[in-house]
């Protein structure tokens, strides 16, 4: 199932997305909300009618890079042995069709396209056998990089937690084998990146459980899981595309930050 989150007469719901063809989709409103008991309304309004927003809005983002060896490779950095952790703030979280906003202190900003894990129940120190028990499903992340600012201070706080750093979207699918996707990036239309998940070097099981022996983790909680080779310069007025096999695009326009 894929469930999105939108805005429409200025309320905020989540619905079911139903049908195949982008310009006939339409919205199943849901009663409650995704993370727990909930019915379709069977009330329904088409995609087009209405908002598309970041399908949730996180306590936390959990990032790990360095996931991909040709990645790190592409970087100069050796591949670790553990997973690497960092967080985003729930401040850099926009939606699709939402605007990146290239800040003021960089003048290298990358693109990272990632597959992203939202979390459906509060868990901790969870067994890897129980993994996917806590798993609400799957969408599109880039978890955009101002790379200069990186390698100036060391230290990702910045360079990966400024506002607008991380779109998320379209939707959450649910119903998703995430072991061997496609993971596809173009900027304007060219090709920038293409991977598979079946590259990672922890898994989404093995980063969950290294994570959660950590901290608890929420409902609506998100999960990066790193980027294939391939990131690169974006630039205002570029448009970014993030396509997973399974889930769809998530679509991006960098502007200058106002």
């Amino acid at each position: 199932m894929r469930i999105a989150r939108f805005s429409i007469d200025g309320n905020v719901a989540f619905g079911a997305i139903e049908g195949d063809k982008q310009d006939e989709l339409v919205l199943d409103i849901i009663k409650g909300i995704p993370f727990a008991d909930y019915e379709l309304s069977g009330t329904k309004v088409p995609v087009s009618k209405v908002r598309l927003l970041p399908p949730v809005l996180p306590n936390k983002v959990v990032a790990f890079g360095r996931n991909y060896a040709e990645h790190a490779k592409e970087l100069g950095h050796e591949v670790p042995d553990a997973p690497f952790a960092f967080f985003k703030p729930s401040t850099s979280v926009i939606g699709p069709g939402d605007e990146i906003q290239y800040p003021s202190f960089s003048e290298e900003v990358h693109h990272e396209a990632e597959l992203a894990v939202v979390i459906g129940r509060m868990c901790r120190e969870v067994p890897r056998e129980r993994v996917k028990d806590v798993i609400f499903g799957y969408t599109c992340a880039n978890d955009v990089t101002a790379r200069d600012v990186q390698r100036r201070e060391k230290q990702w706080a910045r360079a990966k937690g400024f506002d607008s750093s991380c779109p998320l979207g379209p939707w959450v699918e649910t119903d998703l084998d995430a072991s061997d996707l496609t993971i596809q990036l173009t900027v304007n239309g060219q090709q920038r990146q293409l991977g598979r998940t079946s590259e990672m070097i922890h898994s989404v099981e093995d980063l969950i459980v290294n994570i959660s022996e950590a901290m608890t983790l929420l409902p609506g909680d998100v999960i990066l899981t790193g980027t294939p080779a391939g990131v690169g310069p974006l630039n205002v007025g570029d448009e970014v595309a993030v396509t997973i096999e399974g889930i769809g695009t998530l679509t991006n326009k960098v502007v200058k930050r106002g």
